[in-house]
Order: C-alpha cells, then sequence, then structure tokens
C-alpha cells in the first residue's frame, strides 16, 4: 500500500476507535450543496459525515477489530461517526433522508455489532441519550420524593392538631 492510502487509512482507524459507532450511507445523487448541508446538520449534533474509499475503509475496520466488511462496501459510501449519540446522529439522516430521498442507508455498527437499517431508524426514534438521562433521574427520584412525604405527614398532622387546639376559644 502506498503511504498516501497508509496515512488516510490510519486517519479513519483513529476515528473508528474514537466513535463508538459508525453508520454506512450511500450518498450518490446527493448535490455538493445536500452534502454540505448534511455535514452542517451532523455537526449540530456531533457527528461527521465522511466520504472513504471501500477498500481504504475496510482495511481500518479490519484493524480496528470492528468487523471483516468484505462484500458489504459497495458503490459511493460515506461514512457517519461521531463522538457520543448515536441516535442524534440517525435521528438527522432519517430527517435528512426524509426531505431529499438520499442518502441512502446501509447498515451501521455500534461497537462491535451491526446493525441493519431497520434498526438504525428505530433507534433514530429514540429520544436524545439526555431526555432520556432526564427520564430516569426523575424516576429515581420519585420514591425518594414520595418517602420524605410520608415521613413528614404525622408531624405535619400534630402541628395541625395543636394549631388548632391553640386557636380554640377557652
Amino acid at each position: 500500500m502506498r503511504a498516501e492510502k497508509k496515512l488516510i487509512s490510519a486517519e479513519y482507524l483513529t476515528r473508528l476507535n474514537a466513535s463508538p459507532f459508525f453508520m454506512v450511507v450511500d450518498y450518490r445523487g446527493l448535490s455538493v450543496g445536500q452534502f454540505t448541508e448534511l455535514r452542517k446538520r451532523l455537526r449540530k449534533t456531533g457527528a461527521e459525515v465522511h466520504v472513504v474509499k471501500n477498500t481504504i475503509f475496510r482495511i481500518a475496520a479490519k484493524e480496528a477489530g470492528i468487523a471483516d466488511l468484505s462484500g458489504s462496501l459497495a458503490g459511493q459510501l460515506a461514512i457517519v461517526t461521531g463522538p457520543k449519540d448515536i441516535a442524534a446522529a440517525a435521528k438527522v439522516l432519517k430527517t435528512y433522508q426524509a426531505e431529499f430521498e438520499r442518502p441512502k442507508i446501509q447498515f451501521g455498527y455500534m461497537g462491535s455489532q451491526r446493525l441493519s437499517v431497520e434498526e438504525i431508524r428505530a433507534i433514530a426514534d429514540l429520544p436524545s441519550l439526555d431526555v432520556l438521562k432526564a427520564k430516569l433521574l426523575g424516576v429515581l427520584q420519585a420514591p425518594a420524593q414520595q418517602l420524605v412525604a410520608l415521613i413528614n405527614t404525622p408531624g405535619l398532622q400534630i402541628a395541625r392538631v395543636l394549631k388548632a387546639k391553640s386557636e380554640m376559644p377557652a
């Protein structure tokens, strides 16, 4: 492999190692302006999309220990990666595909598990990670709030009785 290709392969290997997920999309039919708009939308979620040569990406994925992608990569492909939330990036892709009918999602990986197009769309329908954390925190706080209310109830009742007794005319 030429030095330039090794350098590019190493760059993709670094991206794959830094990202807990990647999604492969076929970007055929997108104009430069549309692709730039997709990049902007993904950037807002912290994700990136990069056009990649299939053979170089196949080598980088194999070196990253993700999978053997032989036979999976064909056509003009771009790779979406990000440092954290796959749901936000999948939401952007799903929305963009609904608007422009492109890019076509091919497949993805989260960790070492392969994701089908249907699974990626299901992930896109999930709430964002921040919303899920807030819901979990609410669920965890609810029993504690109920416990505090139950503990305070007898004391409040005694205080009310004493107040009512003191306000009674003698």
